[in-house]
């Protein structure tokens, strides 16, 4: 479940403990659900970057990409990720192809600790099955684009200091682990070290 390309966060340097946590990887894996648990396991705010989109853009992801394509949704991601790095501590989730714009990444990995939750295109292709909301899936098999997807994202996903398996175990066992990974497994306890408490 749990690799860590980083060791983790602990010892006396708390600036780290105060930075972001940044939840990257492909569509499905439960950066949102597994977001929200861990910003209330932690006391922190949490933002999901595709809401903060659609709320600056007044139209959801998806009419976005039909509307003006791709490359305006990235921009637009690349904009407001920016703006939600102001360097207080909270949790945000990003879609899955923010991180592998080189200016995101670079701020993500400089200013947060980013934490790279990974799983088999089957389990995601079952998870993003149920519901057609998805741009980049419409009308096409998503097991097939979901893995062409992790062939190309997973060795850029691969930068980020923490790496999390998340399989078809629940969505708590996700959050122990990144909490374990950044070192603050016994959260709430420490959540005042995070939070600035």
């Amino acid at each position: 479940m749990l690799q860590s390309a980083h060791p983790p966060i602990a010892g006396p340097d708390r600036s780290a403990r105060q930075r972001p946590i940044v939840l990257v990887g492909l569509m499905g894996v439960g950066k949102s659900t597994v977001g929200r648990r861990l910003a209330g396991r932690l006391r922190l705010s949490f933002v999901d970057a595709d809401t903060a989109i659609e709320e600056a853009a007044g139209m959801t992801v998806a009419e976005i990409f039909e509307r003006f394509g791709e490359p305006y949704f990235r921009d637009g991601e690349r904009r407001v990720i920016a703006r939600l790095m102001d360097g207080r501590p909270k949790v945000i989730a990003t879609g899955g192809g923010a991180f592998i714009n080189d200016d995101t990444r670079a701020l993500i990995l400089a200013e947060a600790t980013a934490v790279w939750l990974h799983a088999h295109p089957d389990v995601l292709a079952e998870r993003v099955g149920r519901r057609d909301t998805r741009p980049l899936l419409r009308g096409r098999n998503p097991r097939q684009v979901l893995a062409e997807l992790a062939t190309i994202r997973n060795p850029i996903y691969a930068e980020a200091h923490i790496h999390i398996t998340s399989n078809k175990s629940p969505h708590e066992t996700t959050v122990n682990a990144i909490l374990t990974a950044i070192g603050l497994d016994r959260a709430p306890d420490t959540a005042g070290d995070v939070a600035g408490a």
